[in-house]
């Protein structure tokens, strides 16, 4: 009895589903699938779930009051992410994913009740989490991104020494950059034929929100305006550098622990190997007594 009402249930939850989308006009999840398909950077597809709850998150966002502020700071994260979405439809997205974890809990009270509190811890991790997932993605974007900076300023001060050109230094340097950089790169040298040099370069700098690369576009400004730039490269320049081997000398920190679990592991083989073989000849001489 209990499989049939489970049963009954699921069929009327997917019957209402289909009626509401239907009555709501939202288009198939393989049209949703390729619109934000397209509005993503790189080669990550869109994943069902996501566009499954997509057309209920753009209805719902219209119900999700922002002040300005917030508004503006989000989309910039967002678009920073390479996350085609408004601020309300990304937290409405989040709150459906939650959401219908926590709708779960309705039928685990009648057949699992001691399930009903873990669900509903879940769907609170879930709505963190995918509140967070914006952050997190920049997060990993500009580490990836400020790992290139010494290197790009070290370009920017040979080329400042020929060429003046700011757009050509920045197109030349792109083609070596990595994906991330590049990508970013892209845009900017899109925004810069399209708008005035400094604009883009503002823009740029507060899509990323890195200090380092705040450094780079005060100094290409100030090349704009017709300063030298040379010096002030050369000791930022000295300065990546220093930083660079900050970086790498924490990352050579975190490697011995890691070695030493590893040496333990190798010492204890050795060790099984030697008393394997004293105690293989102890019982061979000791057969050999009797």
């Amino acid at each position: 009895m209990t499989i049939l009402i489970f049963t009954f249930g699921i069929l009327l939850a997917i019957g209402l589903f289909l009626i509401s989308a239907d009555l709501l006009k939202l288009p198939s999840i393989a049209t949703q699938k390729a619109m934000l398909s397209a509005g993503k950077q790189g080669k990550e597809k869109a994943k069902t779930v996501d566009v499954f709850l997509m057309g209920w998150a753009v209805n719902l966002a219209k119900y999700i009051p922002m002040d300005e502020y917030k508004k503006s700071r989000m989309k910039n994260t967002l678009n920073a992410a390479g996350m085609n979405l408004t601020p309300e439809e990304f937290i409405a997205s989040a709150i459906l994913k939650s959401g219908i974890i926590a709708l779960l809990i309705i039928p685990c009270l009648m057949i699992l009740p001691l399930i009903a509190p873990i669900l509903m811890f879940l769907s609170i991790i879930i709505y963190f989490k995918e509140i967070r997932k914006a952050d997190e993605i920049l997060k990993i974007k500009k580490e990836k991104i400020e790992v290139e900076l010494p290197r790009f300023v070290a370009t920017i001060t040979q080329e400042l020494k020929a060429s003046r050109d700011v757009l050509s230094i920045i197109e030349n340097y792109k083609k070596n950059a990595g994906e991330e950089f590049a990508d970013e790169l892209d845009i900017l040298t899109a925004d810069m034929r399209s708008s005035s040099y400094e604009a883009a370069l503002t823009r740029f700098e507060a899509r990323i929100n890195s200090p380092m690369l705040s450094d780079i576009t005060r100094g290409l400004i100030g090349v704009l305006r017709g300063d030298d730039g040379s010096m002030y490269f050369q000791m930022l320049s000295h300065d990546m550098k220093q930083l660079e081997l900050q970086r790498l000398k924490a990352q050579a920190m975190k490697i011995p622990p890691k070695i030493r679990v590893f040496s333990f592991v190798m010492l204890m083989c050795f060790l099984m190997t030697y008393m394997a073989i004293i105690v293989y000849e102890i019982i061979r001489s000791l057969s050999g007594m009797f």
